[in-house]
């Protein structure tokens, strides 16, 4: 197989036109060319009176070693590249132990589809509901003010991607291809085939929850057990190493190989791990606000007179503003024809995140726009980030009126520095509701200060990014973790062995993919170890992808 990269066509191009335009590049006859498949489509908007779709295809053609030898200097023709998944072992019948997965998020699945896989039999302790039986809580709080701290974006089955756009793209370094096994079982449990050569793939919240129910029956008939509501209060460690954990209902499990694929949300078994002495740090992350604007003003902005086609979907963005008091700002988590959502976790805070289905078809687009904050900015040690995220949420209950509704503020008045006393032509579309304010109130000064400055400079790359009418709802504290579970290269706690902090709340992941990702490194470590097979390099880098 051959792989051929930055074949351009017109966006409007037939259907036999990629075709051709492989038998003219390649210099082929047409029976030379056995068979090809899409390994990416994308665009190129740079020039939105003529765009252009940029493909990568991998092709069959006869005589290739030919091919490979006339083409030698051109670095758009190259062998395909290997990208078949390949198990480190296989667990023996005769193994009595378990390992535990803590968390049944993206990492967590993955983590424990790739352990069953292998036939280590995992047990997944999740401290939410399954997936629908979530759904519904998640309702309570979006549709009757109803708040259920153990059930809700935040946690149960599927972890905070499933109330997500479902992206599933990512900016790590991926040698092995391991995200191409993360969307290969996707589209195995359900998803649109798309995924798999889509250049910024999503699936979207109704299609997630099917999928992740796919895949725990998968797990559960390769031997593998979920078992729902399940809290972890505590760790046992003797010597250094894991013995297994406590239930807040008082069972004890026992284990030597335990995953921690927390979620950035598990503030209180943060709390308890480092009461125990598991080696943790205080880690950077970032706080803002949502925005949101008509999605036909980011469509015109971004595709100009191809808004709207449906090839193209609905246009998204990436900004990023450095301000004069040294403050980045940028866009985060964007979510075409979306909706902003509810996503506390605990009681008497507001926090919003996007969400969006996977037709993107909502009236609205929104984004994060945060501001990179590091430990200096919150002092007070290992948990600091994570009483600063409780204050600014706290803080947007009461500005929202006390009852779950989001503080909001146009965007013409938060640049004036005066509450807002009226919506304009954007309505937003945070449930339950919102209450307009003054968000200068809910984030410190250096924050308020920096996005300030940066919306109006997002407005000279997207004319009207700045309109007086645009929303703004508070408050975006959930960006990431605010700690690292440092690991070492064998992907143990630095203190625990036996311990291997996995995604997103661990400070390895950011996104549903690159969590995912994460999962199957963890669990081949873990497979490694009980196998007594050399560890592999590396669980030592952490993940700066953007989250869900």
């Amino acid at each position: 197989m051959l792989r051929l990269t930055e074949l351009k066509l017109p966006l409007d191009h037939p259907p036999d036109a990629l075709r051709a335009a492989i038998l003219k590049r390649l210099e082929l006859a047409d029976d030379a060319l056995i068979h090809f498949s899409i390994f990416k489509r994308s665009y190129d908007a740079r020039k939105k009176h003529a765009l252009l779709m940029v493909y990568a295809v991998d092709i069959e053609a006869r005589n290739e070693a030919a091919l490979l030898k006339k083409f030698r200097n051109d670095a758009q023709v190259k062998p395909s590249p290997d990208m078949r998944y390949r198990f480190v072992g296989q667990a023996p019948a005769a193994l009595d132990e378990r390992p535990l997965v803590v968390g049944f998020g993206p990492c967590g699945i993955f983590a424990a589809l790739v352990l069953a896989q292998m036939g280590f039999r995992p047990i997944v302790l999740e401290r939410g509901k399954a997936v629908r039986e979530r759904t519904q809580d998640t309702w309570g709080l979006w549709r009757r003010h109803v708040l259920d701290p153990e059930s809700n974006v935040q946690f149960g089955e599927g972890g905070a991607g499933t109330f997500s756009d479902g992206k599933l793209y990512s900016q790590i370094k991926d040698p092995r291809h391991l995200g191409r096994k993360v969307l290969t079982e996707f589209v195995k449990a359900g998803a649109p085939e798309e995924i798999l050569y889509v250049s910024k793939p999503h699936i979207g919240t109704f299609r997630l929850v099917s999928m992740v129910e796919a895949m725990r029956r998968e797990i559960e008939t390769l031997g593998g057990e979920i078992r729902f509501r399940q809290r972890v209060s505590d760790v046992l460690i003797e010597d250094g190493r894991i013995a297994g954990v406590q239930l807040a209902g008082g069972e004890t499990l026992a284990s030597r190989h335990v995953v921690l694929a927390l979620g950035h949300s598990a503030r209180d078994t943060f709390e308890m791990l480092h009461a125990r002495g598991v080696y943790m740090e205080a880690k950077p992350f970032s706080i803002g606000f949502r925005i949101e604007h008509p999605q036909s003003l980011i469509d015109r902005a971004r595709l100009g007179p191809h808004a709207g086609n449906p090839l193209l979907g609905a246009a998204d963005y990436k900004l990023v503003h450095h301000a004069k008091n040294g403050r980045a700002v940028y866009s985060f988590c964007m979510c075409p024809g979306g909706t902003v959502v509810a996503a506390a976790s605990e009681p008497k805070r507001v926090v919003t995140n996007g969400m969006s289905q996977y037709s993107r078809n909502e009236r609205n687009a929104n984004a994060g726009i945060v501001v990179g904050i590091t430990p200096d900015d919150y002092p007070g040690g290992v948990l600091a980030g994570i009483e600063l995220q409780r204050q600014l949420e706290s803080r947007a209950f009461e500005l929202g009126g006390g009852n779950y509704d989001a503080p909001a503020q146009r965007v013409g008045d938060f640049l004036a520095g005066r509450a807002s006393t009226r919506l304009g032509s954007v309505e937003p579309s945070y449930k339950p509701g919102v209450r307009l304010a003054d968000l200068a109130a809910a984030l410190p000064g250096y924050a308020i200060e920096a996005i300030r400055e940066a919306l109006p400079a997002f407005d000279k790359q997207i004319k009207g990014f700045a309109m007086d009418d645009a929303v703004l709802t508070g408050v975006e504290t959930r960006t990431s973790s605010p700690l690292r579970i440092t690991r070492g290269d064998d992907f143990q706690s630095l203190n625990v062995t036996g311990l291997y902090p996995a995604g997103e709340g661990a400070g390895y992941a950011g996104g549903i993919l690159s969590a995912g990702v994460d999962g199957i490194k963890v669990a081949e470590a873990v497979a490694r170890d009980m196998l007594g097979l050399p560890a592999a390099d590396s669980g030592t880098r952490p993940n700066p992808d953007c989250g869900y």
